[in-house]
This record gives C-alpha cells, structure tokens and sequence, in this order.
C-alpha cells in the first residue's frame, strides 16, 4: 500500500469516527427528546458524540510514529 493511499485510509476513518459519534449520540438525545418530552438532550448528545469522537481519534491515531534508531555506527 503506498503512502498516499494509507494517509488517505487514515482520513477516512478519522472523518467516520466524527460522523458516527455525532449520528449515534445525536440520535439518542433525539430519542430521548421524543419519549421524555425535552428539548435539551439532543443538543446535549451532539456535542457528547463529537467529544466522543474526537477521544477515539485521539486514542487511536494520537500517537506519532517511533523514529527509526539506527545504532550500528
């Protein structure tokens, strides 16, 4: 796999943990919204999933790669 496709690989999952975090949390608060008769759980949702998906991003793409350490001098 060539450097340019993996970086591209990397994007994607990154743009995709923020999209899932948003959809799903979003669409609990909206849930909860709907059965409990409140307005605020939705907004409250979104920003927990956004939050959520920025810590997994973090978790797992946070870290830079050890460097190469050639100590045969």
């Amino acid at each position: 796999m060539s450097q340019k496709s993996d970086g591209t690989s990397q994007g994607l999952q990154v743009l995709s943990y923020l999209i899932a975090g948003v959809a799903v949390y979003g669409f609990l608060g909206w849930l909860g919204d709907h059965y409990l008769g409140t307005s605020f759980l939705l907004p409250i949702g979104i920003v927990l999933g956004a939050a959520g998906g920025v810590y997994l991003i973090i978790r797992r793409f946070g870290r830079a790669p050890e460097p190469n350490r050639d100590d045969t001098r």
